[in-house]
């Protein structure tokens, strides 16, 4: 809303506009919690097979990240 009315050629600072949106009821369409972190049930959980493992030296375990 500030980025649009600087455009236009109005001065407001974003506390400003942040009042008067609020005064107005008005407010943001995004969603506020994404659940990003939320895992889906029908996923495969793969077990940690190092759990249980000393790691005594380097280069005895390697690890991959395919993302």
């Amino acid at each position: 809303m500030m980025r649009h009315l600087r455009r236009e050629g109005a001065t407001a600072g974003r506390h400003r506009i942040r009042r008067l949106m609020r005064l107005m009821g008005m407010e943001a369409t995004y969603r506020w919690c994404p659940r990003t972190s939320v895992a889906n049930s029908e996923d495969r959980i793969f077990p940690y097979l190092l759990r249980g493992l000393e790691i005594s030296r380097a280069d005895h375990v390697w690890c991959a990240d395919i993302t």
